[in-house]
């Protein structure tokens, strides 16, 4: 809402400084990521006000950033895209920097060049060199992976470059209990990438090494099974051979995992297939390894306790890529609390949703709407919204209302927006106390968005050819209007039971308490969503609650009814028979002879 964000911070002589000018550019974060990449700071495009500009020595520049998780697999860097759109990484100098009041997280560059600069946090890249005379090698990502090149296997050095995304095993058992045709799978190892340059045929078998873990069960069972054995065994005084015996057969059992399958797949042609050919084997404590004859570019070993169809082993392999680059993601509007007409539309990741609530209440925002249900985005995915019905919205930027707005998902960037909310009709909505809306959101793919930026189309093509992801109610009270008659204008004062009435429901708003309340609207026909209403209008004023309530109930009573009967009818449901006779006494009389109101 107009709060101020540091951009960067750039070290370069005045005479460069003052030709350079810096935009935030977050509309175009969907075309800055890529494959695993994570964007942790805002898209800049630094530039030149001169077009003959030339930088003689390398300029610095800091971005600030804030990475939530990081790890042994992951690395943060700068991602810089050139004006030919082309993209180029640079390790940061440091990640940590102090800028004047300004101390946390920088990431540091030098460069020659200007361009659209951005913050990414990536899977570490490996790059080692396998010369002539073979190598073996562990990776520094996890020591479990490791590869053994023989001599020969080469016929000149070659640069090979190793990337590994590990599988959190959380993410398999969800699978699992999604799709019954997963049940086989017990475990996975990492995802592998491997890259060359110049891709070599192997003149000899390569070993590869990783880890796949066992049947947890499994173990679990052989554990129990040895403890059993080992009880039974003492309690006998069975010889001490016979003891070690019955050990090392169940390790050697147990090791061996016979009713156990492992495959390996991998993506050829951006496909995953499986290599039935290629023998997996066990070799000890969950490391498996296998030899392959030619370069595989992308590969996973996976763990089966019984036959699978290569299909479903396939399908299984696309949701758990699908499932590692996805978020849980809850579409939350929040109004404030002081004025209905501005409100705050986020991306919450379903994980720190009660969290985010928490803090929207604290800053003086507050449902309804209640948050949507959760949605699979992926990073550089968008949700594009429209406000349908009686509401329309427009935001900061002066956007006309009845336009698409969006939102871009970044799993740790958090996006929001800020909209002002109007009635478009306001003798719409007459028989409702409140004016009514509705906000339609669709998800649109970061493939779809870049395909849409390549070819000039508007994304509002896809929106028309698919359903909402969710729908959320949004409602503005309705205001009494004051006019402001001449003098000469003839007021009409309330008729005699209008007055009556006024004053009965005042004094049961006064003694009614906070538990009596709640009674009593279980009882009243009056919606959840107008109470909610209600409220939030005067939070802290109870008889102010229930007397707009009962006014309200009584406005849309038919003017036959009884009303007097109907409401001490209420009242002694709700368990406060004792006004009803007090009532009885001090109002009843009055309303005899008065025409129905």
């Amino acid at each position: 809402m107009g709060e101020e964000r540091l951009a960067c911070f750039i070290k370069a002589p005045s005479s460069i400084l003052q030709k350079l000018q810096c935009r935030f550019m977050d509309d175009i974060s969907s075309l800055v990521v890529s494959d695993s990449e994570e964007l942790v700071s805002n898209v800049l495009n630094i530039s030149s006000l001169d077009d003959h500009l030339k930088i003689p020595f390398p300029i610095s520049i800091s971005i600030p950033f804030n990475s939530h998780y990081r790890g042994s697999y992951k690395d943060v860097m700068v991602k810089i895209i050139d004006e030919k759109v082309q993209s180029s990484y640079l390790t940061p100098n440091s990640l940590e920097g102090h800028h004047g009041e300004y101390k946390g997280s920088f990431a540091e560059v030098k460069v020659y060049k200007l361009g659209t600069f951005s913050v990414v946090s990536c899977l570490k890249k490996e790059n080692v060199t396998v010369l002539k005379k073979g190598l073996s090698l562990k990776l520094s990502v996890d020591s479990r992976i490791s590869l053994n090149y023989p001599p020969g296997c080469f016929s000149s050095s070659v640069i090979v470059q190793f990337k590994v995304q590990p599988i959190d095993t959380s993410l398999i058992s969800v699978l699992k209990a999604k799709h019954d045709i997963y049940h086989p799978v017990v475990s996975s190892s990492p995802i592998i990438q491997v890259k060359q340059p110049s891709v070599q045929a192997f003149h000899k078998p390569v070993t590869v090494f990783l880890p796949c873990p066992p049947n947890p069960e499994k173990k679990k069972a052989g554990d129990d099974a040895e403890n059993k054995r080992a009880a039974s065994a003492a309690a006998s005084r069975t010889t001490g051979t016979h003891q070690i015996r019955a050990v090392s057969a169940s390790v050697r059992k147990h090791s061996d995992n016979p009713s156990e399958f492992m495959k390996l797949l991998a993506l050829k042609e951006d496909q995953w297939i499986v290599l039935d050919d290629i023998v997996v084997k066990n070799v000890q404590n969950g490391i498996v390894s296998f030899d392959v004859t030619e370069h595989i570019r992308r590969f996973i070993v996976v763990r089966l306790s019984s036959a699978m169809d290569n299909t479903h082993l396939i399908s299984f392999i696309q949701s758990l890529e699908y499932a590692i680059y996805s978020s849980m993601v809850n579409v939350v509007l929040y109004r404030k609390n002081d004025n209905f007409n501005k409100v705050i539309v986020k991306l919450v990741p379903s994980k720190e949703l009660n969290w985010e609530i928490s803090a929207l209440i604290e800053a003086g925002y507050n449902g309804p709407p209640e948050p949507s249900e959760a949605i699979a985005l992926q990073e550089g995915d968008q949700m594009h919204f429209r406000f349908c019905g009686n509401i329309a919205a427009s935001d900061n930027d002066g956007k006309e209302s009845g336009k698409t707005f969006k939102l871009t998902f970044h799993s740790q960037r958090m996006q929001k927006k800020y909209l002002d909310l109007r009635v478009v009709d306001e003798f719409g909505n007459y028989s409702s106390p409140h004016y009514k809306g509705t906000v339609v959101f669709y998800k649109i793919s970061r493939e779809e968005v870049i395909g849409s930026y390549n070819t000039g189309l508007s994304t509002d093509n896809y929106i028309q050819q698919r359903t909402p992801e969710c729908k959320l109610s949004v409602t503005l009270p309705k205001v009494e209007k004051h006019v402001s008659r001449p003098s000469s204008t003839k007021l009409l004062t309330l008729a005699p039971g209008d007055m009556l009435w006024d004053s009965v429901l005042k004094w049961v708003s006064q003694e009614l308490s906070e538990e009596d309340t709640s009674e009593l609207l279980l009882s009243l026909p009056i919606h959840r969503s107008t109470i909610q209403i209600v409220r939030l209008k005067s939070p802290d004023n109870l008889t102010a609650q229930i007397y707009e309530l009962l006014s309200l109930w009584k406005k849309r009573l038919p003017t036959s009814t009884d009303k007097f009967r109907l409401l001490a009818r209420h009242l002694h449901k709700s368990g406060r028979s004792d006004l009803v006779d007090e009532m009885k006494v001090k109002w009843e009389p009055n309303m005899r002879g008065l025409p129905a109101m």
